[in-house]
């Protein structure tokens, strides 16, 4: 009887030790881009630095890659990631993708459309344009999720 309380223990132990290493890992995101964008591998920079594990996916076809993963035509921008099962398309800021994956929602993803000046990735000294980080779900609905810039 002994035996078996100490074999649940010592499992129980070691199952929090993975859990305590899992949580420690960095976020694998696999980055869909053209081979001929700069921009993009500057965001690039910026989500490893903000603790993102990349896989860098060049493609020649971005249209059909932001139509797979169910990205609006009007929220597109250079550069679409899956992280999580989440999408997020554009020069969205490290801090906004870490707020959807803690949110827990059950949006499709989110998006800087265009390519802002001052986003992450499209820096031109202080030059900050004010701009809009939106949500959009599965029927392509979209609303404001962050705002970012002079106007907040």
């Amino acid at each position: 009887m002994r035996a078996a309380k100490l074999i649940v223990l010592l499992l129980a132990a070691c199952s929090q030790s993975l859990s305590a290493e899992e949580a420690g890992k960095p976020l694998e995101m696999t980055v869909y881009r053209s081979p001929t964008c700069g921009c993009c591998g500057k965001w690039l920079e910026h989500a490893k630095q903000n603790g993102f594990k990349i896989n860098d996916m060049v493609s020649d076809d971005m249209e059909t890659i932001k139509a797979r993963f169910g990205v609006p035509e009007k929220l597109a921008s250079c550069h679409t990631a899956v992280v999580d099962g989440h999408v997020i398309e554009g020069h969205v800021p490290a801090t906004d993708i870490q707020k959807l994956l803690q949110s827990k929602s059950n949006i499709v993803g989110i998006a800087a459309p265009g390519m802002p000046m001052g986003s992450p990735g499209m820096e031109m000294g202080g030059q900050q344009d004010a701009y809009k980080v939106v949500s959009f779900d599965k029927e392509g609905k979209y609303e404001v999720f962050a705002e970012h810039g002079s106007k907040q």
